[in-house]
């Protein structure tokens, strides 16, 4: 398959920000071509006009819990612990074998309308995922979610082996839930095999106060500390949230070269905080963006979390000149794959994947076009995404989808299940009395 895109705004990311006109080529799932427009030729299954609108890298969602479209506007208005004890994990005890296939996919179209190509997704049963993943044509990395109530560091590695492969549009890493939900054992095992795997380890880190105080009070040290004392980040890694990061934390995540990867939508509706991001930066600390899952932010929508990363740390520095535009728009695409491993998703660069997304210039919020970036950052909204492509496949376009299935019949499974589980709980609530 090859496309041709002509009359383009092309923000390529490969010198930093710049903004210019051209052409891009993409010959099956790889970008062949980008840069001033050529001589024509008829050599393409498609020729699209982009009528002077924006291609740029697909924003990639460093943080999410894809298949937990089942609690969203269910379990809402608690603090992050409450919110867990008492309404995510009794209803997760329900789940059923697939359960996750479909719910994840509901998640996926809407980060496809988002501009959203690839996320970092962190839930159970990761093979159910990665199926929803090859399905519907979506780019995700799996990410492991042991806890000492659900999976283990054997399963883990196991989902390692199995779901790496070549070429394929998922892949996997190992990661655990939390420290309060892990024992040492658990992360001891955890540590020895990322050593043996020589890979990095994602977790939930420093998100409230009750996380910080609880790990003082059983290992005399704040979480990070304690990862570092027992080898979890030797190969690198990061961590989700990272609101309440001290000194020597930062040195922490500056020595194993950690990822921050906020999360604000979730961390303010949750009232946990308002992560210093601008002092991250000025550490030297690199930052991706993530929406969190849909039972806590309870939108996928990334235009919003650009805006809150910028504006939320502008309010906690005082100063409305840190985390700008520009900087932001690097977390959510650059940092983004990085942090994903995703290193060939990165740019539009001859031999980068297509990982490619077209935001519509001709509506009132981005006029006029004093400065494009600031555009998509401060006034951006998702009705500015008119297409997504992922491997060179158009999955979205023009509020179309094009995944290979009636969307409509993807809502009603998912509702389906959501009711059944709801049902579950309630009698397990009523036989508990």
């Amino acid at each position: 398959m090859k496309i041709k895109f002509i009359n383009a705004r092309l923000l390529t990311l490969t010198e930093d920000v710049k903004i210019s006109f051209g052409e891009l080529e993409v010959t099956d799932r790889r970008i062949s071509y980008v840069g001033p427009a050529r001589s024509k030729s008829d050599n393409y299954d498609r020729v699209i006009d982009c009528q002077g609108n924006l291609l740029m890298p697909g924003f990639k969602n460093a943080h999410t819990h894809s298949a937990m479209t089942f609690l969203r506007s269910y379990a809402d208005d608690d603090d992050l612990h409450t919110w867990l004890t008492e309404k995510v994990f009794p209803l997760e005890a329900n789940l059923q074998p697939g359960d996750e296939y479909h719910l994840a996919k509901i998640a996926f179209l809407e980060y496809l309308t988002s501009g959203v190509t690839a996320c970092f997704d962190m839930y159970y049963n990761p093979l159910s995922t990665a199926a929803a993943s090859h399905d519907i044509g979506f780019r995700t990395v799996c990410l492991g979610t042991v806890t000492k109530f659900k999976e283990s560091v054997a399963e883990m590695v196991e989902a390692y082996h199995t779901i790496n492969q070549p070429e394929s549009i998922v892949s996997y890493r190992l990661g655990f839930h939390a420290l309060y939900t892990a024992n040492p054992d658990i992360l001891l095992e955890l540590a020895k095999a990322a050593k043996e795997l020589k890979t990095p380890i994602f977790t939930h880190i420093a998100e409230t106060r009750k996380e910080i105080s609880d790990s003082y009070a059983t290992y005399g040290m704040s979480p990070v500390q304690y990862f570092e004392k027992i080898g979890l980040f030797d190969y690198g890694g990061g961590g989700f949230h990272c609101i309440y990061l001290n000194d020597e934390d930062i040195e922490i995540f500056k020595k194993r070269h950690l990822y921050v990867v906020t999360n604000p939508s979730s961390n303010i509706k949750l009232a946990s905080g308002i992560a210093p991001l601008a002092k991250y930066v000025e550490a030297g600390i690199p930052i991706a963006i993530g929406t969190d899952g849909p039972a806590s932010n309870n939108a996928l929508d990334f235009f919003r979390e650009m805006f809150l990363v910028t504006s939320l740390s502008k309010i906690a520095a005082d100063d409305p000149r840190v985390v700008d535009a520009y900087q932001v728009l690097k977390m959510a695409t650059i940092n983004g794959a990085d942090a994903l491993g995703l290193h060939d998703a990165r740019t539009l660069a001859i031999g980068q994947l297509a990982d490619i997304i077209m935001l519509d210039l001709e509506q009132p919020n981005m006029q006029p076009l004093n400065n494009i970036v600031k555009n998509i950052v401060y006034s951006g909204s998702k009705s500015n995404v008119i297409m997504t492509m992922i491997d060179g496949k158009i999955l979205y376009e023009k509020g179309q989808f094009y995944v290979g299935e009636d969307v409509h019949q993807i809502y009603q499974k998912a509702q389906e299940i959501t009711d059944r589980i709801k049902l579950a709980a309630t009698k397990t609530q009523i036989n508990n009395g």
